[in-house]
């Protein structure tokens, strides 16, 4: 019986092929169409810092004791804030001449410490990778100063400056467009299993036998008003 029903399911799909392409086909096309029409591309760009040796401490010896690591570590959240200050957005905004106010600036940018180590990521997001490149590496030279500044110390160091990004961070057109097809493929499969559902038609004798629980003792041939040709090719 259930290999009965499989294939019945099978058949059933394989009636509404036309209909089911038709429907990952318009799926398809909305997907290429967005994509590629419709996504504005983001550029990111990112720079590394690095919170090391203070140069107004252990000068002498050029050691770095498990203080300055302790001190460190528990800086690292505290600078974290800091990047993102209106103080250092606005002197960022002043020396590249930003057009923007600084809660603008600060909606693109993103600042993450690397777990258990003294690493600070800055990154910028933004329509113009150029611009986006530029915001990265001056956030973190005004930083820098601010911290000299503040704390009178010398402890952060730019490991990898920011580069322009070679393409968006926000589009993968291979993704999109998979995961678009897929949604045509789960509502064609719907849309075929919904119609069967709400069609109450009888299509063959099997279908009378299983759903009035009788016997079908006869049936009638449905005859085309077609003429049947004979083998000789007359009527």
């Amino acid at each position: 019986m259930e290999e009965l029903d499989l294939k019945e399911l099978l058949n059933i799909f394989w009636n509404k092929k036309v209909q089911m392409f038709l429907i990952i086909a318009i799926f398809l096309v909305i997907g290429i169409v967005y994509t590629l029409g419709f996504v504005t591309p983001m550029y990111t760009s990112s720079t590394t810092l690095v919170l090391a040796q203070s140069n107004n401490n252990n000068a002498a010896t050029n050691t770095i004791t498990a203080t300055d690591i302790t001190v460190n570590s528990k800086l690292v959240s505290t600078y974290s804030e800091l990047v993102k200050s209106k103080n250092v957005l606005r002197q960022v905004k002043s020396n590249l001449n930003i057009d923007l106010d600084e809660d603008a600036i600060r909606k693109n940018i993103t600042v993450s410490s690397v777990k258990d180590t003294e690493i600070i990521e800055i990154t910028v997001t933004s329509e113009d990778a150029s611009y986006a490149t530029k915001v990265a590496n001056e956030i973190a030279k005004v930083f820098i100063d601010r911290v000299k500044q503040i704390y009178n110390i010398e402890n952060v160091q730019i490991v990898d400056s920011a580069e322009v990004p070679n393409g968006p961070s926000n589009i993968n057109h291979t993704k999109d467009i998979a995961i678009f097809l897929l949604i045509g493929i789960v509502v064609s499969v719907m849309y075929v299993l919904i119609t069967n559902m709400l069609d109450t038609t009888i299509k063959d004798a099997e279908s009378v036998e299983r759903e009035f629980k009788l016997p079908v003792l006869a049936s009638i041939p449905m005859y085309t008003n077609e003429p049947q040709k004979t083998k000789g090719g007359r009527r």
